[in-house]
């Protein structure tokens, strides 16, 4: 009874930290671009992923095969040949995420693949999720009796994507995805995870901003189609999903445990590499403009280009060399 009584104080501790790391796209009233001054992001001695990344997936709830092409399609761009995508590719933009090291000066890895997919199609915790459920969940696709994910402790990242028909704690009002790790009483080992919503559905104008504007932003559309635009793959949740996952990405990365690289002297409430650039795509970004992107035949905006002949749109993180957000379309 004793230890059982240890474990819960344990795990209402680490939740007080959990509620904290978590990102709403939209939340951009101030952003950094060429402040370097301005910025205190500090190393606290933690681990960074610097060995290659095996990343599983795990599709809740029920998925759109086109939407799940173009996520996994934009996860393979991670690490794919600069020589056989265009510049600005995907890939140069995660070099900015490599910078980070660890103690021991190892860089991030370059190396991310996508090595699992479990299809959680019956909704094993349901349409309604805690945030502690994605943990839960974790735990059913690594026990499942069916083509079981692995329970990789040494380098595997878990990515938890739930469907348009989900409803998460907090999502869409405050969050579009967080990162964390599990709890070994829950799951057996502590591995590092990230969840993303699908948003088109419940708030586009939230999570996938700037493919949809904000209905409660208190002023209307931009004219003129400088600080908007329209998703390069088609559907604003899965290209705003894909930004929230590659926020998730580099900011797991570079923080798994909440002991690496973040600014702010509270670790319960850390400004990590992707926080400090909230709402940039390009240069000159800033205020609500999501700065100078490309734009393809139609008009959709891009700012990197993937495997299959893709184009993307992600947001900018911060460059610690430069010591400014910075992404692979900079002007300068």
């Amino acid at each position: 009874m004793q230890k059982f009584t240890c474990y819960v104080v344990l795990l209402l501790f680490l939740l007080c930290f959990f509620q904290a790391f978590s990102w709403s796209q939209f939340n951009q009233g101030e952003n950094y671009e060429g402040s370097s001054d301005l910025i205190n992001l500090e190393y606290h001695m933690g681990p960074v992923l610097a060995s290659a990344i095996n990343l599983y997936i795990i599709w809740y709830g029920q998925w759109n095969p086109t939407h799940q092409a173009t996520i996994r399609d934009f996860l393979d761009s991670l690490s794919s040949s600069s020589s056989s995508v265009p510049y600005p590719s995907v890939a140069d933009w995660w070099d900015t995420v490599r910078l980070y090291t660890d103690q021991t000066g190892s860089n991030i890895t370059a190396t991310i693949s996508v090595s699992g997919e479990f299809y959680d199609s019956g909704y094993s915790h349901g349409v309604y999720l805690s945030r502690l459920s994605m943990q839960s969940i974790i735990k059913a696709a690594v026990t499942a009796h069916s083509r079981p994910l692995p329970l990789n402790p040494h380098n595997g990242l878990y990515l938890v994507l739930t469907s348009q028909d989900v409803q998460v704690e907090d999502f869409c009002r405050a969050v579009c995805g967080f990162h964390y790790f599990t709890f070994p009483i829950l799951v057996g080992v502590t591995v590092p995870y990230a969840w993303v919503g699908y948003s088109g559905t419940q708030c586009p104008g939230m999570c996938a901003y700037p493919f949809a504007w904000p209905k409660y932003s208190g002023k209307p559309p931009p004219t003129g189609g400088n600080d908007i635009t329209h998703a390069p793959n088609g559907d604003a949740g899965v290209d705003g999903m894909i930004s929230v996952i590659a926020h998730e990405l580099a900011e797991v990365s570079s923080n798994p445990l909440i002991n690496a690289w973040y600014a702010g002297e509270d670790p319960t409430a850390p400004t990590e590499i992707a926080d400090l650039c909230l709402g940039l795509y390009g240069s000159g970004g800033g205020g609500g403009y999501m700065g100078k992107v490309y734009k393809d035949a139609w008009g959709n905006g891009y700012n990197v280009h993937g495997v299959k002949g893709r184009r993307f749109l992600v947001q900018w993180v911060w460059n610690p060399v430069k010591r400014r957000c910075f992404g692979p379309n900079a002007l300068d």
